[in-house]
């Protein structure tokens, strides 16, 4: 198997930050290949752990929406995720269903006594205490106002009562736990490499016009020949948060969840000591050779053990695994900016 199809220089990858502020960040990827780049807009996509309402108790609804109806809706509305690394998954939990070490209980009660009508908004949930940290659970409000989305709208007499419980989870079990609300990604702006056949009708150029990506690589010439072997080495990358995590943060997230993953390949293709064992064992991994340590050469250190299992080892700038090239995948300890 050919381990070298990443062909990179010796600065690794490059982040060149373009543009960034509270609800997005726009930056480019280079020095890696496209399916890095790809690996990482899917993970940011559907791995980022993040908060969402997953269960509602219905105490009292008399308004003209369904149950389900409100309950899906309350699932939708943002909550803050800001160190999510303090709450468990319900399923690492020892509760029976919920907690406060893996869940965050919100609490709303509205009822219209006027002639008008009422509406009731995200600002309206209330919190409850204990809960992992400060800031988990809290609803994102973004609007001037401060109200949040509208939940549900009362006439006179009508209320609603329910109690929300969020809980940790990613967007490939339900997109309410997606962290962005987009993630824009493009290379080879100007189709030198030519992965996409434009239709047209008469002219390409005035049918497709370039991107403002395309300022950032070089036009083709004319009468260029073809580089069969020229493979994208940038990448551009747009990214807009829905407010549960700031920008930077659901990038930095997308690398580390990359990083235990990989982590956790490598130890099942070099055997883990608690899998590893005699003919008589449970029969996953191989037994190690006598004085071999498991995943390594005699006495040497396999190297990318990580933090995130059980003995800690080497971390990187974002706080995830090592590999048996250094902290880094490139031997350098994190990101050049």
């Amino acid at each position: 198997m050919d381990y070298d199809t990443m062909d990179v220089d010796e600065v690794g990858p490059r982040v060149t930050v373009r543009e960034a502020a509270s609800d997005h960040v726009d930056f480019t990827l280079s020095n890696v290949d496209l399916a890095f780049a790809n690996s990482l807009r899917r993970t940011i996509l559907a791995e980022v752990p993040t908060m969402a309402i997953d269960l509602v108790e219905i105490e009292a609804n008399t308004s003209v929406l369904a149950d389900e109806f409100i309950a899906h809706r309350l699932g939708l509305i943002p909550l803050n995720s800001k160190q999510i690394e303090d709450v468990l998954y319900t399923r690492d939990c020892d509760c029976d269903q919920y907690c406060e070490h893996c869940s965050v209980t919100l609490t709303m009660a509205a009822r219209c006594t006027s002639d008008e009508i009422m509406k009731v908004y995200a600002r309206d949930l209330v919190v409850g205490e204990p809960r992992p940290n400060e800031w988990v659970g809290n609803p994102v409000i973004t609007d001037e106002a401060g109200y949040g989305a509208v939940i549900c709208k009362l006439r006179k007499g009508q209320e609603v009562r329910m109690k929300c419980v969020a809980k940790k989870g990613i967007a490939k079990e339900h997109s309410k736990w997606a962290p962005t609300a987009a993630v824009g990604f493009e290379y080879d702006p100007h189709n030198k490499l030519k992965h996409v056949d434009y239709w047209y009708e008469e002219d390409p150029v005035k049918e497709w016009p370039k991107s403002r990506n395309a300022k950032w690589e070089e036009e083709p010439q004319d009468g260029e020949p073809f580089n069969y072997n020229a493979i994208p080495t940038q990448f551009f990358f747009e990214l807009e948060s829905i407010g549960n995590l700031e920008p930077d943060a659901v990038v930095q997230q997308g690398i580390k969840v990359m990083q235990q993953k990989l982590a956790a390949v490598l130890q099942e293709l070099a055997g883990d000591d608690t899998r590893n064992g005699d003919a008589g064992g449970d029969g996953f991994g191989g037994q190690e050779p006598d004085g071999m340590q498991a995943g390594g050469e005699y006495g040497i250190d396999p190297g990318y053990t990580t933090p995130y299992l059980a003995n800690g080892g080497q971390t990187s700038a974002w706080g995830g695994a090592a590999t048996p090239y250094g902290a880094t995948p490139y031997g350098q300890n994190g990101w050049n900016q």
